[in-house]
């Protein structure tokens, strides 16, 4: 149960679903309240299974590149402890940022629940990393099992948060979402530091 919270605690606050809030609401402003939910349902199944492979599967892409585990601590650090920096700013509340070019393209399209909603919205670079990371060869199958099952209860959490983002903007406003971004960034950049301290540790301590 400790192994499950860790996950689910460790994947949201890089996942942060309340980031994504403002950019679900702006792609699906003129699409119906079923619709919105159906789209919040897929692309949170996309990202429970993106993120559910790489934890199972990532060791062996790693391998293949030889790219060692440490390795893609530290570089997964750094990049988390970037987001860290970018929700601790003071356009936090603006939610995550998606350039104006795929904004524009996911107007347009029907369906945005695997891009950019899933990826990398919801399971960007920063949660593979961690995804990655959180496998061992010193994990059993009952530990496997508890780290999908974080990962599908961080798709359910998230799932809710987004067909709730009307109600919760309203009752947080901007500066309550702002507030809350900066306490996610924080999260973030501790868990980036101590991604590249235990890469560094693995290299040259171990």
């Amino acid at each position: 149960m400790e192994m499950m919270l860790a996950t689910f605690s460790a994947l949201f606050s890089v996942v942060n679903p309340f980031g994504a809030m403002p950019v679900f609401l702006t792609l699906t402003q003129d699409d119906t309240p079923s619709n919105q939910k159906q789209q919040a349902f897929r692309a949170c199944i996309y990202m429970a299974l993106i993120l559910a492979v790489f934890f199972l599967a990532g060791q062996y892409v790693l391998n293949f590149f030889g790219i060692r585990l440490h390795d893609i601590r530290i570089a997964g650090g750094l990049m988390i402890m970037k987001a860290g920096f970018e929700l601790l700013s003071s356009k936090a509340h603006r939610g995550k940022k998606v350039s104006k070019g795929v904004m524009k393209e996911s107007l347009q399209k029907e369906d945005i629940s695997f891009a950019p909603l899933a990826m990398p919205m919801l399971s960007g670079p920063g949660a593979i990393a961690v995804s990655i990371s959180l496998y061992s060869d010193a994990l059993q199958l009952a530990d496997l099992g508890l780290v999908i099952a974080a990962i599908v209860a961080l798709a359910v959490v998230a799932y809710l948060i987004l067909i709730s983002s009307h109600q919760l903007l309203q009752f947080m406003g901007k500066a309550g979402l702002s507030a809350l971004s900066r306490i996610m960034g924080f999260i973030v950049l501790s868990i980036g530091v101590n991604f590249i301290v235990t890469g560094i540790q693995g290299l040259f301590f171990v």
